[in-house]
């Protein structure tokens, strides 16, 4: 149990992938100016992430040194397939907008980062517990992030408006918050933020 937690704690904070180990930036910057887009993209890579992790550990043993990289880009492409297809099939709309950046998870660092750093060395039961929460990690990051830049670009929250139509038909909507440059600061000011919260845990709250 108190692996699980370690585990837990690691991935959402200690070694969040965003804020600690700067993966999946791209898609941050992409993906993160409607709630609703990055909810979706955000389940499928924690889907990704927990199920190749468990998969690779399972059959590592099976898997020539020589190859591991192919098979695990394979696993990994099984699984992103998979939820490229459950999307066209159950919401086209969304599939639509997030366009080719479903196929891109294959390439997203994160889940090859814990297939070597995790699964490799650990039981199944473990490594999709690890690739679960650092999805759920990954997760917590973009959602923050989609959260300002909806709120303040559009005036809505999963396409509930929230703020009168004035903020964002007028003169005082943010445009730059639906473009990617403004992910790449918040990202920043969330990187300068836990950092300093770090530092002062380490310190004891000393000056």
């Amino acid at each position: 149990m108190s692996q699980t937690k370690d585990i837990l704690k690691n991935n959402l904070w200690d070694n969040n992938p965003i804020l600690i180990q700067i993966l999946g930036i791209c898609s941050t910057l992409a993906v993160t100016n409607l709630l609703s887009n990055t909810l979706i993209m955000t389940l499928g890579v924690s889907f990704v992430t927990a199920l190749s992790s468990l998969t690779l550990s399972a059959i590592k043993k099976l898997i020539p040194r020589k190859v591991r990289m192919i098979v695990q880009t394979l696993v990994i492409a099984f699984y992103v397939i998979i939820v490229d297809i459950l999307l066209k099939a159950y919401s086209p709309e969304i599939s639509k907008n997030l366009g080719p950046y479903v196929g891109l998870i294959i390439t997203n660092c994160i889940i090859m980062g814990r297939a070597e750093a995790f699964a490799q060395s650990n039981p199944p039961g473990l490594s999709f517990w690890d690739g679960l929460t650092s999805g759920l990690g990954y997760m917590s990051v973009l959602m923050l992030i989609a959260f300002v830049r909806e709120l303040l670009g559009f005036g809505t929250l999963f396409g509930y408006r929230v703020m009168p139509m004035a903020f964002t038909s007028g003169g005082y909507n943010w445009t730059i918050m639906v473009m990617a440059p403004s992910a790449f600061f918040l990202v920043g000011i969330l990187l300068w933020i836990s950092k300093s919260i770090m530092l002062k845990n380490e310190t004891g709250g000393k000056k």
